[in-house]
């Protein structure tokens, strides 16, 4: 298998395992880009674990015995070594830069580094989706380390969209980042990127193409969004704007008006 699956990757699947009892999962789960799944269920229910098989290239050695396929294929054990790191590329709900060096420079920096065509304009162009994301806005030389939690993961999600060569994307409940998450996800999903992620957020859970219920350590359902639950994400993300307006205000010494 090529190895040059940043240029390549059409399909990617994780064949069925089995739940914390041993018990088989009923069906592989399948994944194209330019699609986001997301992954429910409670704490300990299997969410982390089913990312992990992904992001380790799981070949039936891991406790849930699925196995990763590239295109319908198993990798062997070379193209997974040469593809770790360079496969996937993972959002987490924690992330802090331990590098003391301007945003701009270090922007600068990973656009040499991927030999793009112009790398000043594409570090202005991440610069700029990460303040439309970001919650409050930041300069450009600004340390790495003195970003806030949201500026932090605003700036690593626009990273990710317009500059990771990675065709696999794994999210770790992008509500909590402090950021526009419908935003980012457009702009991540502008990329042509296979998006997953875990959440507890019910407008993301609708926002996704399907959805995958887990339960007990397995995959207990996959589910698309129907005609009614349509109508319910245009609620709900009408209630989220309001709430975000409310939000704003307030934290600008504004006082809300009188309730209809």
């Amino acid at each position: 298998m090529k190895t040059d699956v940043e240029l390549e990757l059409t399909s990617l699947t994780l064949t069925a395992g089995r739940d914390k009892s041993g018990r088989p999962e009923k069906a592989d789960i399948h994944f194209r880009p330019g699609r986001i799944t997301a992954l429910l269920g409670p704490t300990g229910s299997g969410k982390s674990r089913f990312l992990g098989d992904i992001e380790s290239l799981a070949a039936g050695d891991t406790p849930t015995g699925r196995t990763l396929l590239l295109n319908g294929i198993a990798p062997d054990a070379d193209t997974r070594f040469d593809l770790q790191g360079r496969l996937v590329a993972q959002l987490t709900q924690n992330m802090n830069f331990v590098l003391d060096m301007g945003v701009m420079d270090f922007l600068r920096t990973h656009a040499l580094s991927r030999e793009v065509e112009d790398p000043e304009q594409a570090a202005q162009s991440v610069f700029a989706a990460a303040n439309s994301l970001a919650g409050e806005p930041f300069d450009a030389t600004a340390q790495l380390t003195q970003l806030s939690g949201g500026q932090s993961r605003a700036l690593m999600i626009a990273d990710t969209a317009l500059l990771s060569w990675s065709p696999v994307l794994l999210i770790d409940e992008i509500e909590n980042a402090g950021v526009d998450k419908r935003q980012a996800l457009d702009l991540l999903l502008s990329t042509d990127k296979i998006v997953v992620m875990a959440t507890h957020d019910p407008v993301l859970a609708l926002a996704a193409d399907h959805r995958i219920v887990f339960e007990h350590g397995a995959v207990a359902a996959t589910l698309q969004r129907t005609e009614h639950e349509a109508l319910w994400l245009s609620r709900l993300e009408a209630m989220e704007r309001k709430w975000s307006q409310v939000r704003a205000a307030l934290r600008r010494g504004r006082s809300l008006p009188p309730l209809d």
